[in-house]
């Protein structure tokens, strides 16, 4: 073998590596955040996350991606630690699914239907096809197809040139050498784990384990420990997404790492246990790439059969190497989730985390203003401390996630992450102002506790009819946006009308027993702040609500959508605002 042979052969490496990322970016494109959400979604069932794990992993032919969505998707607080363990396992026999693929390079015969299942037949094929659709189609989800089976090609492009680099080592009596130093069982462990670990990904080192036993040099018993290893090395990947990330992302990292250790030590002790006694005469044999996908399936599903039991010790393991010190303060239990840069490299699963990200910040805006709102029938220092760190927390929560979703703008999204993106884009700006108004409120509320002072009975209880109204509106917006629910996002320009005749009509009602001299000035002024921030706040609902509604319909103008509803022919919009005013009648 010369230097041309292993230049040829870091080609087919090379090509083998960029093909299975393409691939993977296909699908991860295709998918439009699909495996994200089918992840996201997963029962408690362990044995259900397993099958889910394993079947995303064979989708994207990832495990390594698959983990780095386990960790970001715990480090966000979507998923629990628990949740994590099932899928964790599931994505280690999903990705045996690739070494299957990969045995292809082995078949041989003269038939012709061995030969059409050979890659040299197939693949030039699919890559002239796949040409095709990325060149001429203008349609993204021809491209993404395209890019699916350029991705394809090219991996088993790889497969094969690498496989052609090795053949000369069979005649070299030196390489015969280097396998028989790897022939002790914990050398070939460490060879798997130092392999797998450089070029981070487990399923292209068993690639090249598939490639080099083409050279008909490498036996069974060499082969076994290594594919164990393998299994090991592919933990770094998960282990270098948790840096920087919460203590349970680390925890579902160490999770998987600890799944492979046990695994690999258990298979060890029980196989060469079994052959000290049976003498396994099968170990001195030459193994083919069908032979290495069949131990690597038979090796991830023994030991996922075998620790999935243990899943509970598993999470106690994980929580003892990763302490957990207790933070003063209960806020402290609503941190601002660490958006990892490093998952920009999959925009799909980058956006389906900010759109996480973006409905917690929701969710804390919605109990900010309901906590200020109710301060008005029964103040209470706590609750109003808790307005003020909520607000805190939501303006963290814009500067993080709006920085991350400029960057991710920058990224090649499809064209539905487009619009989810541009979306979110607006809609945190609208999340921050309400909360601002929140404080608003509360300061309005904790002036009136102070001074002990109330409104007329009257002034009372229209203040009441205008906080129901306000209060429907932020359920209705918060609601359409953490449901994506564009039905119920309709509701809300209907009821921002009406809300626009309470605030004018209140104000002007105030005005007039200021003059009957029923009202004071100073009461004015805290009714005049009051009103102006639940208008306003209803002003940014219905900016949510109508962004939501045109991320579904592809269009970016709210004001022109504005004032198509308004129209007085738009009878289904009147009957709307007719519906809303008979709810809220001034008294």
């Amino acid at each position: 073998m010369d230097i041309f042979n292993v230049l040829a052969f870091l080609g087919g490496l090379a090509f083998f590596l960029y093909g299975m990322s393409l691939m993977g970016d296909g699908l991860s494109r295709a998918s439009g955040g699909k495996m994200e959400r089918i992840l996201e979604q997963l029962t408690n069932s362990r044995w259900k996350a397993v099958l889910l794990g394993a079947g995303v992993t064979a989708v994207i032919q990832s495990s390594s991606a698959t983990t780095v969505m386990v960790v970001g998707f715990v480090n966000s607080g979507i998923m629990k630690l628990n949740q994590a363990v099932g899928l964790i396992m599931g994505a280690n026999i999903g990705t045996t699914a690739t070494s299957w693929i990969l045995s292809l390079t082995g078949i041989e015969g003269d038939n012709l239907l061995l030969s059409l299942l050979k890659p040299t037949s197939f693949s030039p094929v699919l890559a002239l096809i796949g040409a095709a659709f990325i060149l001429f189609s203008k349609k993204e989800k021809k491209k993404n197809i395209g890019t699916i089976m350029m991705g394809f090609a090219i991996l088993m492009y790889g497969m094969d040139g690498m496989s052609s680099a090795v053949k000369p080592l069979a005649d070299v009596p030196e390489f015969g050498n280097v396998l028989t130093a790897f022939s002790n069982p914990l050398m070939g462990v460490l060879a798997g784990t130092l392999i797998t670990a450089i070029i981070q990904s487990s399923s292209a080192s068993v690639g090249i384990l598939q490639a080099l036993c083409m050279t008909g040099s490498v036996t069974y018993g060499l082969a076994i420990p290594i594919i164990m290893g393998q299994n090991i090395g592919t933990c770094i990947t998960a282990i270098m997404s948790s840096i920087g990330a919460n203590k349970n992302a680390k925890r579902a990292a160490a999770i998987h790492l600890y799944f492979n250790l046990i695994g690999t030590a258990v298979c060890l002790v029980l196989f060469y246990g079994a052959n000290a006694i049976f003498h396994f005469d099968f170990l001195t044999d030459a193994i083919g790439p069908a032979n290495i996908a069949v131990i690597h399936s038979i090796f991830n599903v023994f030991t996922t059969l075998l620790l999935l039991p243990f899943g509970d010790q598993l999470v106690k393991l994980a929580h003892a190497t990763v302490g957990n010190r207790k933070k003063a303060g209960e806020l402290q239990e609503l941190e601002v989730p660490v958006l990892d840069e490093r998952f920009l490299e999959r925009p799909a699963f980058a956006c389906e985390q900010a759109r996480e990200a973006a409905k917690q910040m929701a969710q804390l805006t919605k109990e900010g203003f309901s906590m200020a709102v109710s301060l008005f029938d029964n103040y209470d220092e706590k609750k109003a401390a808790r307005v003020r760190e909520l607000e805190d927390l939501v303006d963290k929560y814009e500067d993080n996630l709006g920085n991350y979703l400029v960057k991710l703008s920058g990224r090649k999204l499809s064209d539905s992450d487009g619009r989810v993106l541009s979306m979110m884009l607006h809609c945190i700006g609208d999340f921050e102002r309400i909360s601002d108004h929140s404080v608003g409120v509360m300061a309005a509320a904790e002036e009136l506790h102070t001074k002990k002072i109330r409104f007329s009975d009257i002034g009372q209880k229209e203040l009441e009819v205008f906080k129901n109204a306000v209060m429907e509106i932020t359920g209705l917006a918060f609601d359409s946006f953490m449901q994506d629910d564009v039905t119920i996002a309709r509701e809300v320009e209907p009821l921002e009308e009406v809300m626009d005749y309470i605030n004018s009509q209140v104000k002007k009602r105030h005005v007039e027993r200021l003059k009957a001299g029923s009202c004071t000035i100073e009461m004015g002024f805290i009714l005049s702040d009051i009103c102006t921030s639940f208008e306003r706040v209803a002003d940014h609902c219905s900016n949510i609500a109508v962004y939501l509604i045109q991320s579904h319909e592809s269009e970016y103008d709210p004001h022109a959508y504005a004032d198509v509803l308004r129209r007085e022919d738009n009878k289904e919009f009147q009957q709307e605002c007719d519906k809303y005013r008979r709810k809220y009648v001034l008294p």
